[in-house]
């Protein structure tokens, strides 16, 4: 061993010394040391010194010294502690010694007795360190604890806690983060994660935890400037830190009082500042006494020490302090067949354990270390899987305890090692392999018996004990996890609480920290964010099938509650999984259960007034109650699901919640009001003024809409409307002036922007629009998808300018896709047009770093501020014409189709579902119609389609697989000269019986051509 720094003259008694350099002073000499016993640990505070060395008979000798004052002189008196356990590991404060035996236990000494004694009760421990007058403690399952002096918040407890601590308090702010180090200095400590993530806390007055100031933390907080550094090891001194990387780089910040940050400057750093001199030297150890630093580059047999020098403790051979590494006066001769394996560092010592064992000394080897805590992994897996119908299953049952319940171990279990990925970890990336995850998810099952103790465990332990507030990303990794698990767990049919207590520990996350894990849910691939959908959908078909009356709508509600987060987030993701994934497959059951059960009520009720039931009372009121219950309960269901209309296909939303809301409303209005009916009549040529006339004289509510052409006798059983829609949709794009624009290019249709008054018109478009979704008619005004976002408070985005105006949104798109030069090269302001989209936006030129704010404002400009005015009278028209608010659980895509229809024609259905009255399908008449209907174009068909149910549009839900068209015999004595008819609210054809499949042909297509009005029918 080499030793140096104050009183090394007897170096503790450990050995033989020689003096190895030439100075004026032996108290400032290196020594080297053949000690007596090998010498596996050392640490030396102020006034305490502790040493762990083995006897030749292979025992373990532990002695501890205090430091005494004999004749004005210092001198260290050693003894050996009696210690029934071995001792891996130990570390002192200025008076204590905290000691770490092999199995875990931790024991504290005070120097002047020699029997430690025991600290606490604590599961089994891998780490201890010790500041001046505390000390903190790791477990294995990756707990951490402290206690003693807390004046400056080093016990990282939070606010409010006592000044003193006698017992091991629990860290809860650090309880999921995988730790790989704990250290502490002065009154100050920190933490290290297994991905590089470095936490301080404690005493800040110098900058001592790197965190930009120097105002004291009372619980952990991310030095967060380390973070891509690869940090592998931190130590600190009384008033500094010193952390290493990966890559053998020095970062050093606190107080540099005495050089010992080794930046050639005596000035405090408040962050962590690369240590230049030692730059280009891979560092394989760094270690901090008081108020100096040493350095070892194993590449070179160096150690580096700058700092305090007073006592000689930097082994320059003078006592002056150093502000700059430079090299330890160790001689060759002495060092060439030894490798340095440890550097220690005490409050003014030095020491360097060195070995002649081959291959020793390559990089970092610090048994404090060594120690991990516990990992989920292959070996440990197939060893349970193998071992568990054996007599070690209780072992194997403590060892799933462990680690299922802390977050900690199953966060550092599943790390990304691949090109150091792991060191990556931000809020992009999670840092772990969730392929390996899957892994260990898919062995776990292959024994149900493991399955069903790691489901326990979980359930009992885990879920409860997770951090509302987690500190770091590493700590939400649990959260992408636990879907694997739960994945495994619904191909085995587990029951829905383990998924409900997940869902509820989601829910649980501070508002900030359930956005980080939202940041993370969008950068998963496809494959495993489905995985995450799926573990929460799957569940909740259950809260509907048979038997499942007893469910707590409140778990439900807990599950709903995170598949609309997932659903939001896949409304960003750049490749999004279709909306069918969040469906509940068995939903739409459940109105046809809630018909089926009224009808049995029905029934009942109806045989028992009867006096025909053969139940006796009692029976009768107890199953009515029953079925009652049954159905309120299903109502309420049904009413839950209404919140979170993602979870229902668009048939579910339009044959169940849409269209019992829109009876229900009709009804209700009917009952209140009476009889709300408003008849409107219209000419063909003065449409639209006849319209907005009729609507500005009406003054109160108005439930339902019937049409009337002006000299025309048909009935609007809703045909008349159909068609009344289908022509208005042209008048209001064609009138003057214009309250809507056509783009040349995409041919969708947009509020005007010219400088005008607002008038009434914009209102009456919305009421039209929305008592034309009212009323289930098509009112096709070629919107694009932006006004539908807008109606449902979506905010319209650059994909939708681009359905909208595609060659502007592509000059867009092209600012944000070229380089930095080219977009400088533009000369773009903030500006459209004449219209400033910032103030003073005239003068504000586009570049890269503004483009996108420049894009964002641009659409915003044009999708939004240029007609706010318009949109805000369209969308009030739009309520008033539309009462009912279920249709906002449409999504955008789902309500435009609703307003404009589909064009999704099956025309072969029309002819599959037709049926016939006075005709035979085989009939050559019947037979004659589908050849000539064959032949027709598309816009001839369309125009069919518009002569038998008023619209070529057709309404949402009422594609023509639904539609059944009847055509019937048109009764006349001259079949040829009669055009046939048909009966638009009824789909009914009425076909005279031609003589000739050319006949056919001509009048038919002169009928769905030239006629316009409505006749008898």
């Amino acid at each position: 061993m080499f030793s140096w720094g104050e009183n090394i003259r007897d170096v503790f008694g450990l050995g033989k010394l020689k003096s190895i350099n030439n100075t004026n002073s032996d108290n400032y000499s290196i020594n080297f040391i053949r000690t007596k016993e090998p010498i596996t640990q050392i640490a030396v505070g102020s006034e305490v010194a502790a040493f762990i060395r083995f006897r030749n008979d292979g025992r373990q000798l532990v002695s501890v010294g205090r430091m005494q004052e004999d004749r004005n002189e210092t001198t260290w008196k050693l003894k050996a502690v009696d210690c029934k356990e071995k001792i891996l590991s130990l570390s002192c404060g200025d008076a204590h010694v905290i000691l770490l035996s092999e199995g875990g236990s931790v024991f504290c000494l005070n120097p002047s007795s020699s029997v430690p004694r025991a600290v606490g009760k604590l599961n089994p421990v891998i780490q201890v360190a010790c500041g001046d007058q505390h000390s903190i403690a790791l477990t294995k399952d990756g707990e951490v604890f402290a206690w003693g002096k807390n004046y400056n918040g080093q016990l990282g407890l939070g606010k409010g806690k006592p000044q003193t601590l006698s017992d091991p308090q629990h860290l809860k702010s650090l309880s999921g983060t995988p730790l790989a180090q704990i250290t502490a200095g002065g009154d100050h400590s920190f933490a290290l994660s297994l991905s590089g993530t470095v936490f301080g806390w404690g005493k800040n007055s110098t900058g001592q935890l790197g965190l930009g100031d120097t105002i004291d933390r009372l619980a952990p907080a991310p030095v967060t400037c380390l973070n891509p550094k690869k940090t592998i090891l931190v130590c600190c001194g009384a008033e500094h830190t010193a952390v290493l990387t990966k890559g053998g780089i020095v970062f050093t910040f606190g107080s540099g009082r005495y050089g010992q940050l080794g930046h050639n400057s005596l000035r405090d750093e408040l962050r962590p500042r690369l240590v230049a001199e030692l730059w280009g030297s891979k560092v394989t150890q760094v270690v901090c006494g008081r108020d100096h630093t040493l350095a070892f580059v194993a590449s070179h047999k160096k150690i580096y020490s700058f700092g305090r020098g007073k006592q000689g403790q930097l082994g320059n051979g003078v006592k002056i302090d150093q502000s700059v590494p430079l090299p330890v006066l160790l001689t060759q001769d002495q060092i060439d067949d030894l490798d340095v394996e440890l550097i220690f560092a005490g409050g003014n010592h030095s020491f360097a354990l060195c070995s002649s064992a081959p291959g020793s000394g390559k990089g970092l080897n610090d048994s404090r270390l060594r120690n991990v805590t516990l990992k989920l992994g292959d070996e440990t897996i197939n060893r349970w899987i193998a071992e568990c119908d054996s007599k070690s299953w209780n072992e194997i049952k403590t060892e799933i305890k462990r680690i299922f319940s802390s977050a900690s171990c199953l966060n550092g279990s599943f790390l990304d090692k691949s090109r150091d990925k792991h060191y990556q970890t931000s809020l992009k990336h999670s840092g772990i392999d969730l392929s390996v995850v899957r892994v260990a998810s898919q062995n776990l099952a292959k024994k149900d018996k493991v399955l069903n103790e790691v489901k326990g465990v979980v359930m009992r332990f885990l879920l409860p004990s997770l951090n509302n507030d987690p500190i770091g990303v590493e700590d939400l990794r649990i959260y992408l996890i636990l879907p694997e698990l739960l994945r495994v767990l619904q191909k085995k049919q587990c029951s829905t609480d383990i998924v409900e207590g997940s869902a509820a520990a989601i829910l649980r996350l501070n508002p900030d920290k359930l956005l980080i894990l939202e940041g993370l849910w969008l950068t998963l691939s496809e494959s495993y964010f489905r995985t995450v959908v799926k573990a929460f959908c799957s569940v909740t078909s259950g809260f509907f099938e048979p038997g499942a009356e007893n469910h707590c709508f409140k778990s439900m509600t807990i599950i709903l509650k995170v598949l609309q987060r997932l659903y939001d987030v896949n409304s960003k993701r750049h490749r999004r999984l279709p909306d069918t994934t969040f469906h509940i497959n068995n939903v739409g059951s459940i109105f046809q259960t809630v018909q089926n059960l009224k009808s049995e009520m029905e029934e009942q009720d109806i045989e028992w007034n009867f006096g025909i039931s053969d139940v006796d009372h009692g029976t009768y009121v107890t199953t009515r109650k029953r079925i009652s219950d049954i159905i309120k309960l299903y109502e309420d269901g049904i009413s839950l699901l209404k919140k979170y209309p993602f979870v229902l296909d668009t048939e579910v939303k339009l044959s169940g919640v849409w269209m019992d809301d829109l009876n229900w409303c009709k009804s209700f209005h009917q009952s209140e009001y009476g009889l709300c009916l408003k008849l409107m009549a219209v000419g063909r040529e003065t449409l639209l003024d006849d319209t907005f006339q009729f609507l500005r004289q009406i003054t109160c509510h108005m439930d339902d809409l019937k049409v009337k052409f002006k000299a025309e006798n048909g009935l609007d059983y809703g045909g008349v409307s159909l068609e009344f829609f289908c022509i208005l949709a042209n008048e209001l794009l064609t009138m003057n002036p214009k309250i809507l624009e056509v783009d040349q290019e995409s041919g969708l249709a947009w509020f005007t922007t010219d400088d005008c008054d607002i008038t009434d018109e914009f209102y009456f478009l919305g009421m039209l629009c929305g008592k034309a979704l009212y009323n289930q008619c098509v009112l096709n005004l070629c919107f694009p998808l932006a006004l539908f976002k807008k109606l449902l408070g979506l905010i319209p985005t650059l994909d939708d300018l681009k359905e909208l105006s595609p060659t502007e949104a592509s000059g867009l798109q092209y600012v944000l896709d070229q380089d930095e030069d080219v977009v400088e090269d533009l000369y773009l302001v903030f500006m459209d047009k004449k219209q400033e989209l910032i103030p003073n936006g005239e003068k504000v030129s586009v570049t890269s770093v503004n483009r996108k704010n420049y894009v964002d404002m641009y659409v915003d400009m044009k999708l939004n501020k240029s007609v706010q005015n318009q949109f805000a009278e369209f969308e009030q028209g739009f309520l008033k014409g539309c009462p009912i608010k279920t249709w906002k659980m449409f999504l955008p895509e789902e309500l435009m189709l609703l307003l404009q229809g589909e064009e999704n024609y099956e025309w072969d259905k029309l002819r599959e579902n037709a049926k016939y009255l006075g005709f035979r399908p085989t009939d050559d008449i019947i037979q004659h119609f589908w050849n000539v209907f064959t032949e027709f174009s598309l816009e001839q068909k369309k125009t069919f389609l518009t002569f038998l149910t008023g619209t070529d549009r057709l309404p949402r839900g009422k594609s023509l697989s639904k539609l059944q068209m009847t055509i019937t015999c048109l009764d006349c004595t001259d079949p040829d000269g009669h055009y046939p008819k048909a009966q638009t609210c009824y789909v009914k054809l009425f076909l005279p019986n031609y003589s000739s499949v050319d006949i056919l042909r001509k009048q038919v297509l002169h009928a769905i051509t030239h006629c316009e009005v409505f006749g008898d029918y």
